[in-house]
């Protein structure tokens, strides 16, 4: 049963992961795609990507004829990445959070930690469906559906706390200065 909760709260630590705190890492482009030889792709598969310090990524394309592509995809992506094309390379700088610039992506982070307890509901619900039609079709007994609802609430409890956890140490992170 917990099963179905995990794969809530491992999407909110991957898609907070990608929220930049004050520190550029290769991880804050994971999912942007580039629009490549017909397709999109993953800019992780067609680039390398390195810190160049903690304000500044270096990307460079494996095949320097998609070069413009990789800018175009990081200008269009809504992430207000503004990349500097030098030659075969991209520099994308991470200038220093402002104060507005944190509380807007704590404010985002809250956005994401909301989002993951609907999924949380909605998985609920479902298992609590589950439960109410074994009753009505007496496949488990009355007692065995009131441990299971109360099993299933207890996980809810949980997995709420744990989103606001992380959802917390995330926010935490960004306003640290």
């Amino acid at each position: 049963m917990a099963t179905a909760f995990e794969p809530i709260v491992e999407h909110l630590r991957k898609s907070l992961s990608t929220i930049q705190v004050g520190r550029a890492s290769p991880v804050l482009l994971e999912g942007i795609m580039v629009e490549a030889y017909g397709t999109k792709t993953p800019l992780e598969q067609l680039a390398s990507i390195t810190s160049q310090g903690a304000q500044a990524l270096l990307i460079q394309a494996w095949d320097q004829s998609i070069t413009k592509d990789v800018e175009r995809a990081l200008r269009t992506c809504g992430r207000d990445y503004n990349p500097v094309v030098d030659g075969v390379t991209i520099r994308l700088p991470f200038p220093p959070l402002t104060e507005d610039k944190r509380k807007e992506l704590v404010k985002l982070v809250g956005e994401r930690a909301d989002e993951a307890k609907v999924h949380i509901k909605l998985v609920r619900e479902e298992l609590m469906h589950t439960v109410k039609s074994n009753k009505a079709d007496k496949t488990i007994s009355e007692d065995q559906a009131f441990a299971e609802q109360k099993e299933i609430q207890k996980q809810v409890d949980h997995f709420n706390q744990l989103v606001t956890e992380v959802a917390a140490a995330k926010s935490a992170d960004i306003m640290q200065l």
